[in-house]
């Protein structure tokens, strides 16, 4: 049906049966046969005939803005297939902050070479700080951060919130008799917190010090698996990302996530940032485009 629509749309656009056949070097009669078999197929009329003037039906005006879509649709994917050809395999580097790596840049890698096999990722990780400099400076194509990024050289597209969980083994109880558990439980609970100097750390940190929370600290650790592996030896629980505390994880370690209100109030935005659009991959910026329409939700 392209080579009929591609012979309609020259009829349309020439005004004219023998100049639309000129243009496209076919004989009128088999112009008029290619014509016919798109009506056939259509089942609709597409010309009004009016002696030797042809008029567009109101179905052919439809038809023939939906031929122009076509013709710009296989433009754009020609243009894109060129440019795949002359790059070959494209490298492209994921700046990712502590966090993120842990939680987000797994899925996002997944995703990504699943639509674009032909991509060889690199992933490089630092403090979101670190990010943002590898980022602005060219040295990482898009960054992955646990937080808003206002930089005026950069692009931020917020993708998701997240917030913190209380996660116990579900060999542990608290000692409480308030549904949903109050925050105050936290106060000299043996805990394993994650290493100082990431975003969630400094939010845990905030949050014991506007409740005036002075938990019992006993590891500080930069992996959120050893921190889930090592809760039933150590007797203790932890706070982590929402986006990290999947049902399997949870079922595979034993572990049990307690509610409290006030964890829910920790919220920080993960997005997704980049230098100049036009830099960048025309996949990465299909991607991108992709990630913030359907943001995920954890």
């Amino acid at each position: 049906m392209l080579d009929e629509l591609a012979v309609f749309t020259a009829v349309v656009e020439q005004s004219s049966m023998n100049k639309a056949a000129a243009l496209l070097n076919l004989s009128q009669p088999a112009l008029s046969r290619k014509i016919a078999k798109l009506e056939e197929e259509l089942g609709v009329e597409l010309f009004r005939r009016i002696g030797k003037r042809l008029e567009l039906t109101r179905v052919g005006q439809l038809t023939y803005d939906y031929a122009i879509e076509m013709r710009q649709l296989h433009h754009k994917y020609l243009q894109t297939l060129s440019e795949y050809v002359k790059a070959g395999r494209t490298s492209v580097t994921i700046g990712a902050s502590l966090t993120t790596l842990q939680t987000t840049l797994p899925d996002f890698i997944q995703s990504l070479t699943q639509s674009h096999p032909e991509f060889d990722i690199k992933a490089v990780t630092g403090k979101t700080h670190e990010i943002v400099t590898l980022v602005r400076e060219g040295r990482a194509d898009v960054g992955l951060v646990a937080s808003r990024i206002a930089d005026p050289q950069l692009h931020c597209v917020p993708l998701f919130n997240d917030h913190l969980l209380l996660v116990l083994p579900k060999s542990m109880m608290l000692m409480s008799d308030k549904d949903p558990v109050d925050i105050h439980v936290l106060d000299g609970l043996p805990m394993i917190l994650f290493s100082k100097g990431t975003w969630y750390r400094i939010l845990t940190d905030e949050l014991f010090s506007k409740h005036n929370l002075q938990p019992d600290v006993r590891m500080e650790i930069d992996s959120f698996e050893a921190i889930l592996r090592l809760l039933h030896t150590c007797r203790a629980g932890t706070l982590l990302p929402k986006s990290y505390m999947r049902e399997q994880l949870l079922a595979d370690n034993e572990l049990q996530i307690v509610p409290i209100r006030e964890l829910e109030e920790t919220k920080r935005t993960t997005s997704i940032i980049y230098n100049d659009p036009s830099s960048l991959h025309p996949s990465i910026r299909a991607w991108i485009k992709q990630l913030s329409q359907g943001k995920p939700q954890y």
